[in-house]
C-alpha cells in the first residue's frame, strides 16, 4: 500500500504542539503523528472511513467489510472458529500445536455431517432458512439425549427435517424428502419414530390444504379451482376426522373433483402420477368427498 494510501493529513491538527511541524494519520494504527519529530498528537482515533458508505457489489462488499461472516447455527461451530496460519510458523512444536487445532471434535465432525446433508437436501427441495434453522436445534436436543448411538446421521437429519416441514406448514412431503435422502427409506422412517418418542414431540398432520396451491400450478388448473378445492377440503375437515389417511390422497380426489365440475380436462392418470399417489387412491378419496360435498359454490 502506498504512502498515500495509509497516511492522510488531519484538518483539526495539521501541525506538531512541540515543533510546529506537520501532521499525518496513520490509519492502522489510529493516531495523528508529527512528520518532523514522531510525536503522537492524538491516539485512539475513531475509523470512520467506512461510515456511510454502501455496496452494491459482492466486490465492494468485501472490500469495505471490516467483520468476518455471520453467526449461524448452519455451521459446525457457529461460525466462531479459529485457524492458525502455518506459513508464518517456524517452531516445529507450534506447527504441530497448529496442525492438531486443526483436528475437527467427534461433535462438530457429526454436526458437519449432518449439516452438509441437510443443506443438499435443502438445496433440492427449497427448504426455507426457519425450517433449515429449527431442524439443525432439534438435531441437536437428539445429539445430546445421546440418540443418535446405533443410528444413521443422515437419517436422523432427515427425520428432523420432515418433522419441521410439518410443524412449520411447509408443503414438502415425507416421499420427497425420501427420494432426496442418501439413506433408505425404512432408515428415515425408523429415525422418525425415535424422534417423536424419545423427546416427547407432538405430532404433526400434514395440512393438505397447503399443498393444493402447489399442485395446482404443476397441473396448470386456474385459481377458480384451487380456490375452489380449499374451500371443500375444509368444509370436509370440519366434519370428518383425517387422521391415518394420506393427505396427498385427499389433494388429488378434491382437485379431480373440482375440475370435473369445472369441466377443466384433467386425467385421473395425469393427477395421480404428478401427486404420487395412485388412481385407487384418488377415487376412493373422490367418493368419499362426494358423500359430504353437496354444493358448490359459485
Amino acid at each position: 500500500m502506498v504512502e498515500s494510501e495509509k497516511m492522510i493529513t488531519h484538518d483539526s491538527a495539521n501541525f506538531c504542539p512541540e515543533c510546529a511541524g506537520s501532521t499525518v494519520v496513520e490509519n492502522e494504527r489510529g493516531e495523528i503523528v508529527c512528520r518532523e519529530c514522531g510525536l503522537i498528537v492524538q491516539e485512539r482515533l475513531l475509523d470512520l472511513s467506512h461510515s456511510g458508505i454502501r455496496a452494491y457489489t459482492k466486490g465492494e462488499k468485501e472490500r469495505k467489510g471490516r467483520t468476518g461472516g455471520p453467526i449461524t447455527i448452519l455451521v459446525p461451530d457457529i461460525g466462531l472458529s479459529t485457524i492458525i496460519d502455518q506459513s508464518e510458523i517456524r517452531n516445529q512444536d507450534l506447527r504441530r500445536a497448529a496442525k492438531w487445532n486443526t483436528h475437527l471434535s467427534w461433535k462438530n465432525r457429526n454436526m458437519l455431517i449432518a449439516i452438509t446433508e441437510l443443506k443438499r437436501i435443502s438445496t433440492n427441495l427449497g427448504f426455507p432458512e426457519r425450517v433449515k434453522k429449527a431442524a439443525v436445534k432439534l438435531y441437536k436436543q437428539v445429539f445430546r439425549k445421546n440418540l443418535l448411538r446405533g443410528r444413521s446421521i443422515n437419517g436422523m437429519i432427515a427425520a428432523c427435517a420432515y418433522y419441521k416441514c410439518k410443524q412449520e406448514r411447509v408443503p414438502i412431503t415425507l416421499q420427497e424428502i425420501l427420494e432426496e435422502s442418501s439413506i433408505s427409506d425404512k432408515v428415515v422412517k425408523k429415525c422418525y419414530k425415535v424422534l417423536i418418542k424419545e423427546l416427547g414431540l407432538k405430532m404433526h398432520n400434514m395440512d393438505p390444504v397447503c399443498l393444493i396451491p402447489r399442485y395446482c400450478a404443476d397441473l396448470g388448473l386456474s385459481i377458480d379451482i384451487e380456490k375452489e378445492a380449499v374451500k371443500i377440503l375444509r368444509h370436509y375437515y370440519k366434519k370428518n376426522n383425517i387422521c391415518g389417511k394420506d393427505p396427498k390422497g385427499f389433494c388429488a380426489g378434491v382437485l379431480y373433483l373440482v375440475s370435473k365440475f369445472r369441466n377443466q380436462k384433467v386425467s385421473q392418470k395425469e393427477i395421480a402420477n404428478l401427486i404420487g399417489v395412485t388412481e385407487v387412491t384418488l377415487r376412493s378419496r373422490y367418493k368419499e368427498l362426494m358423500k359430504e360435498i353437496r354444493f358448490f359454490g359459485p
